[in-house]
Order: structure tokens, then sequence, then C-alpha cells
């Protein structure tokens, strides 16, 4: 595969996805100060400078995660520990930083319960999961989930992103260790878990990512299952209800926005090919844009 041509085949059950014949050219054909990537009505101008800052004073490692807050800033997470959190104006301007001290910080979720924001994160090498205030107070911190029986210790457990039900159950998502997923009520006791390594059809192969999706009449869970190339939706409850096949696509956390879904594909063809790019799909899982990828062809 040619770098950022996306090649996939038998895309949701025999639907074939194929890229055009020519890449996309604006991000380095052209050298344009701001190129233009995406497709169709999905289609984004680049700012290539900004969130520029003096990296000695605000460092960055891995980028994992980046959300929203409700007066527009942009959260950004960062497993530095002299700043894992980075806040921002819409410009690009740093607001305010604060650290948990967490070297393997990974997963970034925005909660808002009641009219309050809350941010949920992982750190999967230490093994835990926080909430915290937008400021970086810690409210609630869940360890690994020894009362499942599952885990013959904590180094088994990675955790690496949450989502909040709609009555406030906290979904961790264990994408680094054992692939369940584990699922606690609002003040962190544990309920069930489900999922699990292997190649069943409610089970996972890197569970990465997951997120609630409010598009249907009842609120589903969207997970990935990252090394299978495929999305999975559960119930809220556990159950399993399909699989979204993407062959070819490394996947990240689901996003819903609308009724679109976002995500980022982290790898086509190899880890070292530098070929990710952003997928999004439709309510019917069908891709209308590949920013960063060559466009979309049914």
């Amino acid at each position: 595969m040619d770098r950022r041509n996306f090649l996939s085949h038998g895309i949701l059950a025999g639907t074939a996805l194929s890229a055009g014949p020519k890449i996309i050219e604006d991000m380095n054909h052209r050298g344009e100060t701001e190129p233009i990537v995406g497709h169709g009505s999905h289609r984004y101008r680049v700012d290539k400078n900004w969130g520029t800052q003096d990296p000695a004073h605000i460092p960055v490692n891995d980028c994992h995660e980046m959300v929203q807050d409700n007066r527009g800033r942009l959260i950004l997470l960062t497993n530095h520990v002299k700043n894992n959190v980075i806040i921002y104006d819409r410009s690009g301007k740093v607001l305010d930083t604060w650290t948990g001290h967490w070297p393997s910080a990974h997963g970034l979720t925005i909660h808002d319960e009641g009219g309050e924001e809350f941010l949920y994160i992982t750190d999967s090498d230490r093994h835990e999961v926080h909430k915290t205030t937008l400021d970086g107070r810690i409210l609630l911190s869940l360890k690994y989930p020894e009362e499942s029986g599952v885990y013959e210790g904590i180094e088994n457990y990675k955790p690496t992103e949450t989502a909040i039900g709609p009555n406030g159950d906290i979904y961790v998502a264990d994408g680094y260790g054992k692939s369940y997923i584990i699922q606690y009520d609002s003040q962190g006791r544990y309920i069930r878990h489900f999922g699990g390594l292997g190649d069943g059809r409610d089970q996972f192969d890197c569970p990465h990512g997951i997120c609630v999706d409010h598009r249907g009449e009842t609120p589903t869970l969207l997970i990935t299952s990252r090394s299978k190339q495929a999305y999975k939706r559960f119930t809220l409850d556990g159950k399993y209800l399909e699989t979204i096949r993407l062959p070819g696509c490394w996947i990240c956390r689901p996003v819903i926005k609308g009724d679109h879904l976002y995500f980022a594909v982290i790898v086509t063809k190899s880890w070292w090919a530098y070929d990710g790019m952003v997928a999004i799909l439709d309510r019917n899982n069908h891709v209308v844009s590949l920013p960063g990828g060559s466009s979309p062809e049914y």
C-alpha cells in the first residue's frame, strides 16, 4: 500500500471500499501553508502553526487524546509528567497546564454531569483510572478490578480508555491488558466485565477505545477491536449486537458528532510508514471522507 493510499475490501459484509488512484496532494506535494484535506462535505483547512509553544517550558511526549469543553477550550493529554494536561484556546494559545505525574497517561474523556464537566484519565502502565476536575483535582481513582476474578495481578490490567453511560456508569476499556471492558457505577463500584481476548464475536483484540453512541433510539457502546480492524457494538449491559468491519484500518477511539462517526486510523500499512489518517463514517457506516488519505470510492 502506498503512503496515504487507503485500500480496503469487504467492508460491512461485502460492500467494497477502494481508494481512488490519485493520492491527496495538499499536504506535502504543493507545499501550501494551509492545505485542505478531506472530501465532500467534510473538508478541513490545516493550520500547521496551531498550538506552537516552547517545548522547553511546555513539553509534549505522545499526544494521545484531545477533547473540547463547554467553553470551547481544547484539552490535550500527553504522557510528559511535567504537564500531563495542556489547555488551549481555539487559536492555539496555551491557557493553563497541570500534571498528575502520570508517565503513561493515555485515555482522556470529558463528561458533563449536571452542568459541571469532569475528566476521566487512564494511565496504562500504572494500571489506574482517575476522575478529575478540569483543573486537575482528583475526585475518584479506580485501581485494577481484582473483584472481577479474571486478573492474576495488577500487571495484567492496562486501561486505555473510558466512556460514561447515561446514568453515570463508568466503562473502562482494558486495551493493552486482557481486552476486557470493566463496568463500574458512578461511585466506582464494580458491576460487571465482558469481552476479553479472543476471536469470538463478543470478544476483542485490543479494545483500544470506547464511546457511548446516542444516535439510535437506545444508547449503545461502540468499542474498538484494533487488531481485528473492526468496531463492535454492545448494549450498555454488555450484550453483543454487531461488528463493523474496517479492513486495512488500525483504528483508535470512536468519536460521535451529530450523525457521523470520527476516528483516527493510526496505521494502514506499517507502524513505520507514517500512513495514518482520519476516517469519517455516516450513520450507515459508509466512509464519507478520509482527511489525510485518498478519496473513498464505493
